[in-house]
C-alpha cells in the first residue's frame, strides 16, 4: 500500500492493513480514532483513508474580457515585482521608486497580454471561473492486522456508532 514516494510513504504504511469500519464522513472518523486513543489503544497502528474519491467544481463566475484582463494584472504584479527588485541591482540608490514602479508596471501589462492571448485562443470555451476539489465520499479506518479484531470490538461498542446503525 504505496501512498507516497519517498520517505513519508513508510510513515502512512501499515503491515498488513485490515478495515476496522467505513463511515461517511472525517468527522466521525476521527471522533473513532480520538475514542480509541482515549481508551488507550495503540493509535500508531492505525490510519484514516478518504475512498471513493470525486472531483467537484464549484462554479464561481463568469469570464469576461474585464475579469480576465484584471486576472492577469494582479497574476502580473508578483512578476512585476521580481523584475522590478531585480532591476533595482543594477540601477543607482537615488531612482528606487521609479525603477520598482516600472517593474510592476512591466509585469502587469505582460501579464494582461498573456491573458489575453490565452483566453482569445479559448475560442470561447470554458467561459466561467471555477475552483475544483477533490473529495471523499466515505472513510476507512483502517488497522494493522495484529490490533484490528480489538479495534473492531471497541468501536462497536462505542455509543455513537450504535447510535449511527439504527439512524440508517
Amino acid at each position: 500500500m504505496n501512498v507516497m514516494p519517498g520517505g513519508a510513504s513508510s510513515m502512512l504504511n501499515l503491515d498488513y492493513p485490515q478495515s476496522v469500519v467505513v463511515v461517511d464522513d472525517y468527522e466521525t472518523a476521527q471522533k473513532i480514532v480520538d475514542t480509541l486513543s482515549d481508551k488507550e489503544f495503540p493509535v500508531e497502528n492505525l490510519c484514516i483513508v478518504g475512498t471513493d474519491l470525486k472531483t467537484m467544481e464549484r462554479v464561481i463566475g463568469r469570464r469576461t474580457w474585464g475579469s480576465v484582463l484584471g486576472q492577469g494584472a494582479v497574476s502580473g504584479l508578483g512578476m512585476g515585482l521580481l523584475v522590478g527588485l531585480m532591476m533595482l541591482l543594477f540601477t543607482p540608490g537615488e531612482a528606487f521608486f521609479a525603477v520598482l514602479l516600472t517593474g510592476l508596471l512591466v509585469g502587469v501589462v505582460i501579464g494582461m497580454i498573456t491573458a489575453a492571448i490565452t483566453y482569445a485562443m479559448s475560442g470561447g470555451r470554458r467561459d466561467f471561473n471555477s475552483v475544483q476539489q477533490v473529495v471523499a465520499t466515505h472513510y476507512e479506518v483502517l488497522a494493522e492486522h495484529k490490533v484490528a479484531a480489538k479495534a473492531r470490538e471497541m468501536v462497536s461498542e462505542m455509543s455513537f456508532m450504535r447510535a449511527k446503525a439504527f439512524q440508517s
